[in-house]
């Protein structure tokens, strides 16, 4: 690739021409699945997917991964009615550890429980008649999302073991949870909390998060960013290159189109589920209210009208009772006339 040099405040800073066919508007979005797929579980590009993996497992305490094999990336059924479902990336390193990749553009609420069934899929069928449980090998499941997923996480990267609540002892190296968070991961850069120089995950994660088609965004400024980084990093410029050959591929190109298209046919179905199930809560809140208000007027007036019917009885006995009393009827007759209690006859014939 061609180099350049510009001047940054007084210095020469080298930067290598990533892109020299396409604008940077025509690249695919490598967070589509079908783009990551193409350019991370492809053979022919496997150094740059070994160089991505390292750059994410750098603190996990591994020794570097050398070489992988891409393995059948079919799955067991996510659902009862799938006969089956395929994995966005799935390798084997040369120390047997197994490495599932899964990218998510969207949001569909299940994003933990999904990993730990694929997990649990891919160690299971690891064993086989006559193996024993000790030759099971470890299971690293690395997600990479294009949403929020952890409200309570402030960083980009989150990494989960089993380990012991109290004495924070890990239980097996067998299971290892990966999650990134793109929309973290850019506003931390923003933030300029990042150093790309020093950290290759950073330089990877800028590649992903460069082009983004939901929402029409393109960061220029990333992609000057690896210009620079590129000069001494050839896995970035192999990379663009071939993210380049993919977008300038027309069969690739209607290929990421269409797939595009269904996730955002996905994305606002989802939308407006929620919209419908919103607005029938609403609906039904409204219709509640209503109802309510509705029985407790009809059950106030009914409570009303007993009460008054019963005042009024009350008034009228009472009423007779202090007219006996002015004919100087005896109490016990005027008792038994009008079924006033005894206490509140006498009670009357005081108030006069």
């Amino acid at each position: 690739m061609n180099q350049k040099n510009d001047i940054i405040k007084g210095e020469i800073v080298m930067k290598v021409n990533l892109l020299t066919h396409i604008p940077l508007n025509d690249l695919m979005d490598l967070k589509i699945d079908y783009a990551f797929k193409q350019l991370f579980g492809n053979e022919q590009t496997k150094e740059i997917t070994i160089s991505f993996l390292n750059a994410i497992l750098q603190h996990s305490g591994y020794e570097p991964i050398k070489d992988l094999t891409f393995n059948n990336i079919e799955a067991g059924g996510e659902y009862k009615q799938d006969k089956q479902s395929r994995l966005d990336l799935l390798v084997l390193t040369e120390k047997n550890k197994k490495i599932h990749v899964e990218i998510q553009f969207t949001n569909k609420y299940d994003m933990v429980k999904r990993s730990l069934y694929y997990w649990s899929g891919i160690y299971r069928s690891q064993l086989s008649t006559g193996m024993s449980y000790k030759e099971l090998n470890p299971v690293i499941t690395i997600n990479i999302l294009n949403f929020d997923l952890f409200t309570k996480a402030k960083q980009y990267h989150t990494t989960f073991h089993l380990r012991d609540d109290v004495a924070n002892i890990k239980l097996t190296d067998c299971i290892e949870m990966h999650f990134i968070e793109m929309s973290k991961f850019i506003a931390t850069w923003k933030n300029t909390q990042l150093d790309s120089q020093k950290d290759k995950l950073v330089r990877w994660l800028l590649l992903l998060a460069m082009v983004d088609h939901r929402n029409e965004i393109v960061y220029k400024d990333i992609y000057k960013e690896l210009e620079g980084l590129a000069v001494e990093d050839d896995k970035i410029q192999h990379a663009f290159k071939n993210w380049e050959r993919l977008s300038c591929t027309e069969e690739e190109m209607l290929e990421y189109e269409a797939r595009f298209k269904k996730v955002m046919d996905e994305e606002a179905a989802l939308r407006e589920a929620e919209l419908r199930e919103k607005e029938a809560i609403q609906r039904g809140l409204k219709r509640g209210l209503e109802q309510g208000l509705e029985q407790g007027l009809e059950q106030g007036l009914e409570q009303g009208l007993e009460m008054g019917l019963e005042r009024g009885k009350v008034k009228a006995q009472e009423l007779i009772v202090k007219r006996l009393l002015e004919k100087q009827v005896a109490i016990d007759l005027i008792i038994e006339i009008t079924g006033v209690s005894k206490e509140r006859v006498v009670e009357l014939s005081k108030k006069d």
